[in-house]
């Protein structure tokens, strides 16, 4: 997955799509039509699902953010503005005890420069302190100093891993995932919002037919009313259209009711309020797509972002055992300061003798025996890396077999499309025949009634099989990555990088 680091154009992008949605929420209340781009962006912006995800990968990213600022100069001061202690102790050189009385006031500011590449650290720390002091020992006398210290001190750790290069590692494999995430939720976002939009489009419409119906029964009904008050049909005949009339009703209220509970939950998903009103428009329109298998299966492999995930996973794991193999080890450390140190009772004269501070030390950690603990512990680490590798070779084969399934229901949705448009067109020219034959007498208001529900029924139907051509063909795009309409990969999935170098 290719990644963009224009943060502006982002942010441009995402100013942009906010301000539609609060255009469009504004025009609500007159009555404006939802198309499914609106609803994408607003789904996008606004459904607590992404929002959680865009949490997520906030969290991610100012933690990765930390960890790099961490990496820079840190600067400290401490401050003693006043320590007072009076401590009576036993001298093993006098064989006997002193009482001892001191002020202190001092203060110490420090550097600290983290090293990335060799995980030490190089600090420069200077101290200014003044103490008063009396001792039984010096016949209770008072005397005042001042020192001042100025060292460079360096911490090297030896013979282990890199700690700092290996949090930041891992941070960025946690962003990297989270993005993935990111990108994976917009497009079950994608699919969700689709999927409802079109459905509830599809349920609109039958509102819209169905209400046709009902008012194509009560213009029956009040013609044959109209007949048998002239006496010229039979009772029988608005008996039955007052039936069929009765029925349609029931149907209308029926799908109304469906229709309702639909837009509840598709706003919802939007993340709308439940009371605004919304009027949809799905340009469904046939746009039949000749799909080859094996580049679908290609583009699917190569796109993917569940096999960058199962990538990470491994990652992961194998840094897991570098942390596994550390436990117990053999290690050293490197220490060493040079400095100046200066003392007097006088703070004008405190470097007039000045002491050279200096310190070199090196120590080793030598495990000696552990029964066993780390061996063990490192063979389970193998083992969930192997159990991570068996995953990702799965999770291929399972999407190989997504996009086969896809594939296989593309092409049944495609036959089905061209059924229900040979349906539709025989129900027309069956409806326009008998309507003919209804008009001249020869056919009861039932039986032309049965005929418009047919036709009906099948337009309905012929819109609901090109919506679930569309919910395929999208469905294969969400599976490969690859939009076949236009040809080209899917490139809405760009999640930008607002990390400091």
């Amino acid at each position: 997955m290719k990644r963009r680091r224009d943060t502006g154009a982002h942010r441009r992008q995402y100013l942009s799509a906010a301000l539609f949605s609060l255009f469009f929420l504004a025009g609500i209340g007159r009555a404006e039509q939802l198309v499914l781009e609106q609803a994408l962006q607003i789904a996008f912006e606004r459904s607590p699902t992404i929002q959680r995800a865009r949490h997520g990968l906030a969290i991610s990213r100012r933690n990765l953010q930390a960890q790099r600022a961490a990496l820079k100069s840190r600067f400290g001061l401490r401050v003693t503005p006043y320590e007072f202690s009076k401590d009576r102790v036993f001298s093993e050189l006098a064989s006997e005890y002193n009482t001892q009385e001191q002020t202190h006031l001092g203060a110490t500011f420090t550097i600290a420069q983290p090293l990335e590449r060799t995980d030490g650290t190089l600090s420069l720390v200077q101290s200014l302190d003044w103490r008063r002091s009396s001792s039984n020992f010096a016949g209770g006398e008072q005397r005042q100093t001042y020192s001042n210290q100025l060292s460079l001190r360096y911490s090297q750790p030896l013979f282990t891993y890199n700690r700092t290069r290996w949090q930041l590692d891992r941070l960025e494999l946690e962003l990297e995932n989270a993005q993935l995430s990111y990108a994976l939720q917009q497009l079950e976002i994608e699919s969700q919002v689709t999927q409802q939009f079109l459905d509830l489009y599809l349920k609109q419409r039958n509102v819209d037919i169905v209400r046709q119906e009902l008012q194509n029964a009560i213009e029956r009904y009040e013609i044959i009313a109209s007949k048998v008050a002239a006496g010229i049909t039979a009772r029988e005949q608005l008996l039955q259209a007052d039936l069929t009339r009765a029925n349609a009703r029931g149907s209308l209220e029926r799908t109304q009711l469906e229709y309702a509970n639909a837009l509840d939950n598709f706003k919802m998903l939007l993340g709308l309020d439940l009371d605004l009103e919304l009027e949809l428009d799905a340009n469904v329109r046939k746009e039949l797509v000749q799909v080859d298998l094996e580049k679908a299966l290609a583009q699917g492999l190569e796109n993917r972002l569940e096999l960058r995930q199962q990538d990470i996973a491994i990652e992961n794991t194998r840094q897991q055992l570098i942390i596994t193999d550390a436990e117990n080890e053999f290690k050293g450390s490197l220490d060493l300061t040079f400095g100046l140190i200066g003392t007097d009772e006088s703070i004008a004269h405190i470097y007039d003798d000045p002491t050279r501070n200096q310190r070199l030390a090196i120590s080793f950690n030598f495990p000696l025996f552990d029964w066993g603990e780390k061996q063990h512990r490192i063979a389970a680490v193998q083992e969930t890396i192997a159990r991570s590798e068996l995953s990702a070779a799965q999770e291929r084969i399972r999407i190989k077999a997504e996009i086969r399934r896809a594939h296989r229901n593309l092409q049944s949705q495609k036959t089905r499309l061209e059924i229900a448009e040979k349906n539709v067109g025989n129900a027309r020219q069956t409806y326009e025949i008998n309507l003919e034959r209804y008009r001249n007498g020869d056919l009861s208001s039932k039986d032309i009634a049965d005929y418009q529900n047919q036709l009906s029924r099948e337009q309905i139907n012929e819109i609901g099989v090109l919506i679930n051509y569309s919910l395929a063909l999208l469905d294969l795009k969400i599976r490969t990555l690859y939009d076949f309409v236009r040809d080209e990969p899917v490139k809405n999935l760009v999640v930008d990088q607002e990390t400091d170098r």
